[in-house]
C-alpha cells in the first residue's frame, strides 16, 4: 500500500490513479498528443485519455512499441480512437516531420502533453549536436510546442474550449547544476554530471510552461500551460543506471509510486475541471504544488527562452 496517501484540496492524493482523478470527466471531442507515448507513463496517460474519449496520438520513438502499445490499448478499449506517429525529441528534423504530418492531417490539438524523456544518460549530443538530455527532455519539446502552438491556438477559438499543454517535469528540477542552465557551458563534458544535468533539463520543461503562459497570455487566447511533477516512479528511465535500477528493483514496490499513480497527476492537469483557466503553475500528487526558486525565476525563463529559440534557428 502507497504509504503518503493524505488528500490535498484537490481531493487527491499520491496514492490517487489516473483513472482515480479523471472519474466522471468526458473528454469526448478532444484530441490530445503525448510524446514518448510507447512506454511508461505515456502509455497509461495515453490509455486513460482514450478511456475517457479522448482521440490520442501517440508520439513515440520506436513504430513497433507504439504498435503494441496502441494494439493493447485497443484490445482494452474497443472504442479507443489512437494513432501512432513516429517522432524522435533528440532530432528536430524528426519533430520537424511530426509536427509537418500532424498540422497538414487537419486535426485539431487540444492537449499537448510533452511527457517523453531520458533520464541520467552517460555524456553524449544529439544529432543536432546538443548535450542529449537537454535535447531530448527541453528543446525537442520547446520546437515541437512551437510548431503547433498555431493548431492549438485555432482549435482553441474554434472550439471554444480551453487549450492545455502539459510538460511533464520532475522534482529533479531542484538538483540542476549550481547556475541553474549552464548556457555557456551547454556542450561542456569536463564539466558534466549526469543527474545535474537532467536536472538542468527538467528545470528548462518548468521555466519553458512559466513563459509559455506568460506569452499565451499576452495572446488573450484561451491556452493554460503547466509543469508537475508525476512522483518517483519504477519505469525504464532508470535504464541507464544499474545502482538505479537495483535499487528500485528491491524497493520499488515499497517507497515508488506505481504506473497508475505516476499518470495521474498529468491526467488531472490535463482534463480535471479544477484547473481550468490555471496556467503558469507547477503540479505534484495532483495538486498545487510549488517549484523552486529558480523553477519560479522569470529572468530565467525569459534567457531560456531566447537561448533555446536561438538553438532551434
Amino acid at each position: 500500500m502507497w504509504p503518503f496517501n493524505r488528500k490535498g484540496p484537490s481531493g487527491f492524493s499520491s496514492s490517487s490513479t489516473a483513472e482515480d482523478v479523471t472519474q466522471g470527466v468526458d473528454g469526448t471531442g478532444l484530441t490530445a498528443i503525448v510524446t514518448g507515448a510507447s512506454s511508461g507513463i505515456g502509455t497509461e496517460t495515453t490509455r486513460v485519455l482514450a478511456l475517457r474519449g479522448v482521440h490520442v496520438i501517440m508520439g513515440v520513438r520506436n513504430m513497433v512499441a507504439g504498435k503494441d502499445a496502441k494494439e493493447a490499448i485497443v484490445k482494452e478499449i474497443p472504442t479507443a480512437k489512437v494513432d501512432a506517429m513516429e517522432l524522435d525529441l533528440s532530432s528536430m528534423a524528426s519533430v520537424k516531420k511530426f509536427a509537418s504530418n500532424f498540422n497538414s492531417s487537419g486535426l485539431p490539438l487540444n492537449i499537448l502533453i510533452n511527457n517523453a524523456g531520458v533520464m541520467a544518460t552517460p555524456f553524449m549530443l544529439s544529432k543536432d549536436n546538443i548535450e542529449l538530455q537537454f535535447a531530448t527532455n527541453h528543446l525537442g519539446h520547446f520546437l515541437l510546442t512551437n510548431l503547433l502552438l498555431e493548431n492549438m491556438k485555432k482549435t482553441s477559438r474554434k472550439s471554444r474550449k480551453e487549450g492545455r499543454i502539459v510538460n511533464v517535469s520532475s522534482e529533479a528540477h531542484r538538483f540542476s547544476y549550481r547556475e541553474g542552465i549552464r548556457f555557456d557551458k551547454l556542450n561542456d563534458k569536463s564539466g558534466y554530471s549526469s543527474f545535474a544535468a537532467y536536472g538542468q533539463s527538467k528545470l528548462s520543461n518548468v521555466l519553458h510552461a512559466n513563459e509559455l503562459a506568460r506569452t499565451i497570455k499576452d495572446d488573450g487566447v484561451e491556452i493554460t500551460a503547466n509543469s508537475l511533477h508525476p512522483g518517483a516512479i519504477a519505469t525504464n528511465l532508470f535504464r541507464q543506471s544499474n545502482i538505479m535500477n537495483g535499487i528500485v528493483n528491491t524497493l520499488g514496490r515499497f517507497v515508488l509510486k506505481n504506473v497508475q499513480q505516476g499518470a495521474a497527476t498529468t491526467c488531472y492537469v490535463a482534463l480535471h475541471p479544477q484547473v481550468k483557466g490555471v496556467s503558469g503553475e507547477y503540479f505534484s500528487d495532483s495538486n498545487l504544488s510549488k517549484a523552486s526558486t529558480q523553477g519560479r525565476d522569470s529572468e530565467l525563463a525569459k534567457k531560456l527562452w531566447d537561448f533555446s529559440m536561438n538553438l532551434i534557428k
